[in-house]
């Protein structure tokens, strides 16, 4: 790793093509992570200070700022002030992914592409190993549409609870890796636009198949039924698809018929 205290035209060719405060934060994080700092642990003063990097205050300033933005540190004055590391929370990270795809979003056949591969996965993982905690968590998650709704809105509650219910699975995952990937795909159906029309469609049928596939599943998870788990899962990733890919052509017919 780069000294930060050289001369920044002796910064890495890669540090130098990017905007000086990019370059100074880029370093400021490496230290973080070979230095061993903790969420809630102090930046030394010294990191703090423009000479340190050989750079202006205001461009230390922009640096800081980049990482406070990235939600890597913040900063507190008064007494015992200072600039702390803080952790990045998942559902902050999740949003930020979402902007990624904010203007071209991905196909629900794109995004089930990757789910009939993960999820079955995510259930082989927590198969035998659920906590009463977690299994009452997720049994709580199946209650939210255990009864018929009464009114269209609460049929569309009902779906994003059916939708809870992977999330929840996804928080419980050891893998932390694949629980991340898990939520950010149900976190990209849950704003597609698409899919929220497709969502609050009326359709019975689609609670009864939903609430069918999540309590075999969760009893199969609790007996510690490995391979029956992914092939549950896997089952019901390729219903929800062959759903979701069907109303959306229905949708896209229909609006093409009502253009001008």
């Amino acid at each position: 790793m780069t000294d930060p205290a050289v001369p920044g035209n002796q910064l890495p060719l890669v540090a130098r093509r990017r905007k000086r405060p990019d370059a100074v934060a880029e370093q400021i994080r490496e230290r973080i992570i070979d230095s061993g700092l903790q969420p809630g642990e102090r930046l030394p003063h010294e990191w703090t200070e423009p000479e340190t990097w050989n750079v202006s205050r205001g461009t230390l300033r922009e640096a800081l700022k980049i990482l406070e933005s990235q939600g890597l540190t913040s900063s507190k004055t008064g007494p015992g002030g200072g600039v702390f590391v803080t952790s990045v929370e998942a559902e902050y990270a999740i949003s930020l992914l979402d902007n990624l795809f904010l203007h071209e979003q991905p196909s629900i056949a794109d995004i089930y592409a990757i789910r009939k591969e993960l999820e079955p996965q995510l259930a082989e993982s927590l198969a035998g190993r659920l906590t009463p905690e977690a299994i009452a968590s997720l049994q709580a998650k199946i209650r939210l549409y255990e009864d018929e709704p009464s009114n269209a809105e609460e049929e569309y509650r009902q779906r994003l609870a059916e939708l809870d219910f992977h999330e929840e699975l996804a928080r419980l995952c050891e893998n932390r890796l694949l629980g991340f990937l898990c939520r950010f795909l149900v976190s990209l159906l849950r704003d597609m636009t698409v899919c929220r029309d497709i969502y609050q469609q009326h359709n019975p049928e689609l609670r009864e198949t939903g609430l069918h596939y999540q309590v075999a599943l969760l009893r199969t998870m609790k007996a510690g039924n490995v391979e029956r788990a992914g092939a549950l899962m896997r089952e019901h990733m390729i219903a929800a698809e062959t759903y979701m890919l069907e109303r959306a052509e229905v949708r896209r017919r229909s609006r093409r018929q009502g253009a001008p």
